[in-house]
């Protein structure tokens, strides 16, 4: 049983597959029909209008309908389409137990527990019929898929045939009069339109269900006595033929399988039984652990079955349909029908071969699964599941084409799979001991070889090599050496196409396919929603495969699109340039032809061959928003460019691409305003000014235009600007462009006359315009504003430009690639034609589209002589010519632009790339920004795990890598890389490491500040300055392997210092425990210190102790003092006299955890000992010993890493790659 879709929900009492799509309707005894799409794995609707148990539900054949029947003795017709019901047909008194569509009249037929089955014509939605004679419920009613029959099952223990075929001839119109009298006669005088054929009697129980046979006058009935009863009829009589026994419970649904000679039933027993129709023997049972079986359903095309149950129901075939193949050069073999056949590719010619018939095979699922050859000696091994998994060994006579009739023998073996490996080898996997026995052609075995991983399934993989399946990955074994050359993690895989060349493959499994080397490197991969089913390389290396419903290709890139819709499924065997090959699941074999140019489009332009993208352009072979789309997501809008008929599209492609000129053009055919708006910024980008200027100008956007004419400097076209606002009696505008020109009598002038004279008079004393400034205080009286005193004033004049003129540098750029041989194509062709002055753009710019903006006429306004004169010498400011410039006169390209379309040159590679491209130095990732990846290096090479103390460190390191420079007031602050050991003499081209803040001369300054303030007894401080050189370390880069070895010296003394003044400060804090004061001052003695500070350590131990009367230890430590020759006598004489007093009383009070004879270490955060021999666990980065407990946690000596974690080492100086 192979499941191919099962669904968790309430009890399913009925099923119905749809006859053309992938649904299924699924009714539950909670009242809710459920709408599946069994192939995709979802929930499409859902209709929930009954009120209690949906027991029957039916699909029309060809109408957007379905029926339902339940408890609320309603009938329901919905359309699926409006997602609503049309309908309630009302005459049933009690629950309805099934509803079906007929094939061909629109009438449904209703089985109800009132003992009735009725019929109903779903057009005039009205009872035509009413079957009455069983006496109990009826549990089931059906039509008969061709005659005027329906069969009915009862719990009154009986099957009831009835014929109506009178129904049938009263509802087709009558032809003549004599026949319609007679059928009025029969409607006054009770004419019976549905009698009892027969009765069928042999039950011992309630009959459950009844089901014709499709094509066979045969029925199949299951009941309560948990029997399911085969029987015949003919015209006058039926009778029962067999019965079928082996349900432990009652038998809930039973029906003939249409494609295959078999009976499926399924009971209350929690199984689902296949019985073989001609030997009447059971053949295989399903069962669940759980779940009571009520219902099943078979798909009216296709070989699907589907069973409801207790808490869900399944979608699943009897037997798998693809059929096994292989192919060789120009020729394949399959098996169809227990027969091999040949197929020649080139001729098309299909030929029976020999007949592999296998005798006694009763359960299903024994065909062949795989099938592979061996050309040289004919030879051909076919794998089926049978017995366990086997396989059969044929030779096929050249004489034998075209006899069929011969019967070969076969060497047989048990195995899993077997392939050919060599011309006279083939493998055979033992799964049981996870080996590979390889067989001469007699079927003996050569040799034996185990498997590198738990193998279940063997493919060929060259000779001599074998590719292995295990559930998560495979792997490409060599016999000869026995070695793995490849392994990759996959999805479980189902099949595996080789490339023609051998150098690629395709792993296939359920919704997955992987593109790997022939070494297995991964390339990539591909997911599909729908199963995918088959696959073939094709000439050119593109992988075309199957799904359930499409035929779809992959490039080596990963992308991937459809090709072609499918009806029904097919398995592709071969490609030949446009056309496939293909067996369907009938095994009959079929060629398909294909439209390639998509396909192909894709690759030529992944392969970077423009030659074939341009003859393809040309012949516009392609069309359609995917590859307009698929351009432009890879980079080539100016390609998707010529492709583009919509004007709105093109535009953004022409933005996009950077070719002002047609996004001109187009912006002129949709002439909306944020078109124009959108092209004005595309070209201030590129510094385009006079297209800025043109576009401002059609969307009438004069604050943007007066304030480009102020940043181009350009104040001639400004006083027109203020000419402009005031026609159009805009006083801001007019005041914004006096402003910009500086013009203060004007700004004077325009405050006065809007009635602000305080800010007039203010304006003009500030600028010095006595004369104005006394007659307006004349006209404000004792209104006038006093002036700020002890200030001195300065003009509000506008900035000067930084440049001056029309266009900004434009960048000379090459022609893109496909520039000149597109130029001719699409609409570039008609732009080239235009003759335009093209020197003309900075001058004549001017704004014809005024029109319309004032109540007043401009012509008035702008009437004055000097006016007048300006527009004469221009041509270009006659304001009461208000029409629009033919089309040739707008702008077309700047006089700077070296060609018809731009092409931004591309971006360098930012110089934190560079630092860090081949770098695995932490401090230079850090530098570069990268802190993700130096973070990644630091945990890979140290363990260290935990980066807070860092943090600052990181910050530092980037922001001491680069230095900013201010440019323009206008410009962004300009990033300027610092590099280390630059030199003048240096390449500009070649870039240098980044600079450092960190070096190691600094961590020697730090020691010795360290060491000082530890000789001061200043621990806490001496502690901090040890802490952090050992949270630098891990930052700094060194440049010779000497030192390097000092840096990891560094390393050990730190940490020494560390780990002794953390013991120290401890055993400060713990006075009211003397026991554990002693031992942390005796471990103290231990750290490597410098020999003051060793002193220092032994003097404090030794005072301890003797105060606490261990005058034992106390004389240890006054020994090892005096071992080391102190320079200071004071010492020397204290340490005398302990060991004095001690040698009268050689005692310890109390015993320490502590014995200074047995070698030992501190364990960094429990503080006690681990003598030698005794198991530890270190930190990968200060080397720090813990007991093993402390694995996995923080060190407490660096605060970094993680004890106990696998590091490479420290990686500090260039010199340490290899």
């Amino acid at each position: 049983m192979l499941t191919k879709f099962e669904t968790k929900s309430n009890r399913v009492k009925g099923l119905s597959f749809h006859s053309k799509r992938p649904w299924i309707l699924a009714s539950l005894h909670s009242g809710v029909i459920q709408l599946w799409d069994y192939r995709m794995g979802t929930l499409i609707d859902r209709f929930d209008e009954h009120e209690g148990p949906v027991r029957g539900v039916h699909f029309h054949k060809s109408q957007p309908l379905f029926v339902s029947g339940g408890d609320d003795y309603k009938i329901k017709v919905w359309n699926y389409k409006l997602h609503r019901c049309l309908f309630t047909l009302l005459g049933h008194l009690d629950y309805i137990r099934t509803v079906q569509f007929h094939h061909e009249y629109p009438w449904i037929v209703s089985a109800s527990d009132d003992q009735t089955i009725r019929i109903w014509n779903w057009q005039s939605r009205t009872c035509i019929s009413v079957l009455t004679g069983h006496n109990h419920y009826v549990m089931c009613a059906a039509f008969h898929p061709k005659e005027d029959l329906v069969v009915s099952a009862s719990l009154d223990q009986t099957v009831r045939v009835w014929d109506i075929g009178a129904l049938r001839k009263k509802s087709v119109s009558p032809a003549d009069d004599i026949m319609r009298l007679s059928q009025m006669n029969a409607d006054l005088f009770g004419g019976v339109d549905a009698v009892v054929k027969y009765v069928l009697e042999g039950h011992d129980r309630g009959v459950n269900w009844a089901a014709f046979h499709p094509t066979l006058p045969l029925i199949v009935s299951g009941a309560d006595d948990r029997q399911v009863k085969l029987w015949r009829m003919n015209d006058t009589k039926a009778w029962e033929v067999d019965t079928l026994r082996g349900h432990m419970n009652n038998v809930s649904c039973v029906m003939f399988h249409a494609k295959q000679d078999i009976i499926v039933s399924n009971s209350e027993d929690k199984s689902i039984r296949v019985w073989d129709a001609t030997k009447r023997t059971g053949i295989q049972t399903f069962r669940r652990e759980h779940d009571r079986f009520w219902i099943l359903a078979a798909h009216p095309e296709m070989n699907l079955l589907a069973a409801g149950h207790d808490s869900g129901m399944i979608v699943f075939k009897l037997e798998r349909e693809r059929p096994a193949f292989s192919v060789s050069a120009d020729t394949m073999f399959y098996v169809k029908d227990r027969f091999l056949r040949f197929y020649e590719f080139s001729a098309q010619r299909d030929t029976q071969v020999i007949s592999i018939r296998r005798p006694g095979s009763v359960s299903l699922n024994q065909g062949p699964r795989t099938l592979s050859y061996s050309p040289t000696e004919n030879a051909i091994l076919i794998c089926s599941d049978a017995d366990g998994g086997s396989y059969e060994l044929y030779f096929v006579p050249k004489e034998v084409f075209g006899r069929s009739d011969l019967v070969p023998d076969a060497k047989r073996g048990a195995g899993g799979s077997a392939v050919f490996i060599a011309r006279n080898r083939f493998a055979v996997l033992d799964k049981s001991s996870n080996q590979v026995l390889v067989k001469s052609l007699k079927n003996e075995i050569v040799k034996k070889s185990a498997l590198p991983i738990a193998t279940d399934a063997i493919f060929y993989a060259g000779t001599g090599n074998l590719l292995c399946r295990a559930e998560d990955r495979v792997a490409i074994f060599d016999l000869q050496q026995r070695i793995v050359l490849g392994e990759l993690q996959t999805p479980f895989v189902k099949y595996i196409v080789w490339s023609n060349d051998m150098e690629s493959v395709a792993l296939l499994s359920k919704h997955a396919i992987v593109i790997a080397s022939k070494r297995l490197v991964h390339q990539c991969t591909l997911h599909e929603t729908i199963r995918v089913k088959s696959g073939a390389w094709d000439d050119n290396g593109v992988f075309i495969y199957t799904t359930l419903n499409h035929i779809k290709y992959c490039l080596p890139n990963g992308d991937s699109g459809i090709i072609k819709t499918l009806e029904v499924p097919i398995y592709i065997t071969k490609i030949s340039g446009n056309t496939i090959f293909c067996l369907d699941r009938d095994g009959k074999s079929r060629t398909i032809v294909i439209d390639a140019t998509e396909y192909i489009f894709k690759l030529s332009l992944m392969r970077k061959r423009y030659d074939h993208v341009m003859s393809m352009i040309r012949s516009s072979q392609l069309v359609g928003q995917a590859v307009i789309a698929y351009l432009q997501q890879k980079g080539f809008p100016e390609v998707a460019l010529h492709f583009v008929k919509d004007e709105k599209t093109c535009f953004n492609l022409a933005l996009e691409s950077g070719n002002i000129q047609i996004a001109v053009a187009s912006a002129k055919e949709i002439d909306e305003k944020d078109h124009w708006y959108r092209l004005g910024l595309e070209a201030l980008r590129q510094g385009n000014a006079g297209i800025v200027e043109y576009a401002y100008q059609r969307t009438k956007n004069f604050e943007r235009l007066s304030f480009l004419y102020l940043i181009t400097g350009n104040t001639e076209k400004l006083t027109k600007m203020l000419k402009i606002a005031e026609v159009k009696n805009d006083i801001m505008g007019q005041f914004h462009n006096a402003l910009y020109l500086g013009d203060v009598q004007e700004r004077v002038k325009i405050l006065e006359n809007s009635g602000h004279l305080p800010l007039a008079y203010i304006t003009a004393s500030v600028h010095g315009l006595h004369d104005v400034a006394d007659r307006l205080a004349a006209e404000l009286g004792e209104n006038v504003p006093s002036l700020p005193e002890g200030k001195a004033p300065s003009l509000l004049m506008p900035p000067a430009p930084i440049m001056c003129g029309g266009d900004w540098p434009l960048l000379r750029v090459t022609r893109g690639i496909f520039e000149g041989g597109l130029d001719s194509v699409g609409r570039g062709a008609a732009e080239d034609e235009e003759d335009v002055d093209e020197g003309a753009w900075g001058e004549e710019l001017d704004m014809h589209d005024v029109e319309n903006i004032e109540d007043r006429d401009i012509a008035e306004v702008l009437a004055d002589g000097e006016v007048a004169e300006e527009n004469e010498e221009e041509g270009g400011w006659d304001l009461e010519g208000l029409d629009l410039p033919p089309e040739e006169e707008t702008p077309k390209a700047s006089a700077g632009a070296c060609s018809s379309i731009f092409v931004a040159p591309t971006p360098g590679m930012p110089i934190s790339q560079i630092w860090i491209q081949r770098s695995s130095l932490a401090a230079e990732h850090a530098a570069a920004g990268n802190f993700d990846t130096a973070m990644r290096l630091l945990n890979r090479q140290l363990g260290i795990k935990n980066f807070t103390p860092l943090k600052m460190m990181f910050l530092d390191l980037h922001a001491g890598s680069h230095s900013y420079l201010r440019a323009f007031s206008s410009a962004p602050v300009i990033s300027l890389a610092v590099e280390r050991g630059w030199t003048e003499s240096a390449s500009p081209n070649v870039r240098g490491p980044p600079a450092l803040v960190f070096n190691f001369s600094q961590l020697e300054e730090k020691l010795k500040a360290g060491y000082k303030s530890t000789t001061a007894g200043k621990l806490s401080e001496a502690l901090r300055t040890f802490i952090s050189i050992l949270h630098t370390i891990p930052l700094i880069v060194v440049e010779s392997r000497r030192e390097v070895d000092e840096v990891k010296e560094l390393i050990i003394i730190v940490k020494e210092y560390v780990l002794g003044l953390k013991m120290e400060l401890k055993r400060r804090e713990s006075k009211d425990d003397p026991v554990r004061q002693q031992e942390l001052a005796a471990y103290f003695t231990h750290c490597s210190l410098q020999m003051p500070h060793l002193r220092l350590a032994l003097q404090n131990a030794m005072t301890v102790c003797y105060k606490a009367k261990n005058l034992s230890t106390a004389a240890s430590f006054a020994r090892r003092l005096l071992e080391t020759n102190p320079t200071n006598e004071q010492q020397a004489k204290l340490a005398r006299q302990v060991i004095q007093a001690a040698e009268k009383n050689m005692t310890d009070t109390v015993e320490l955890n502590y014995d200074f004879r047995n070698p030992f270490v501190v364990c960094g955060a429990t503080y006690v000992p681990i003598y030698r021999g005794q198991k530890d666990v270190s930190c990968p980065y200060c080397s720090a010993h813990f007991v093993p407990s402390q694995e996995g946690q923080i060190c407490n000596v660096c605060e970094l890493a993680v004890i106990g974690a696998d590091a490479s080492g420290l990686f500090c100086s260039p010199s340490q790659v290899r």
